[in-house]
């Protein structure tokens, strides 16, 4: 039984934490830019306004601006001003960094914090040339 029990604990995904509440990741990046990567690479950035107000930009795009909210089970969802489906993660606080889990998506890499700022997010225009 003991052994069983160990095996089932190794193998158990890390995810079997509790994600952050929405009270809790609230506190965490408010007034933060924060610079997610996959495996490393970066994905994109994110500015945490008050009032649950966002600024994203996925790596060499232009700033979409959004809003965020918490879903019955921890989910954290975002929604964009591009009119896409919201995107609904599992936030989970690593002590130095954030990870986050795709809800449509819970076999896959997790994203990581791999940078925080208390630096705006830089938001260049749309290409203008002649």
């Amino acid at each position: 039984m003991k052994t069983m029990l160990a095996l089932i604990l190794l193998t158990a995904p890390a995810w079997a934490e509790t994600p952050m509440t929405a009270a809790e990741f609230e506190a965490r990046v408010v007034g933060r830019t924060m610079t997610y990567a996959d495996s490393g690479k970066v994905w994109g950035r994110e500015q945490y306004l008050a009032g649950r107000r966002v600024i994203w930009a996925f790596e060499g795009q232009e700033c979409k601006h959004g809003y965020w909210w918490e879903e019955t089970g921890g989910a954290i969802c975002f929604a964009y001003d591009d009119g896409g489906a919201p995107d609904c993660w599992l936030l989970y606080d690593r002590g130095d960094s954030i990870a986050a889990q795709a809800l449509d998506d819970p076999d896959g890499t997790p994203l990581s914090v791999v940078e925080e700022s208390a630096e705006p997010l830089i938001c260049p225009g749309p290409q203008v040339g002649v």
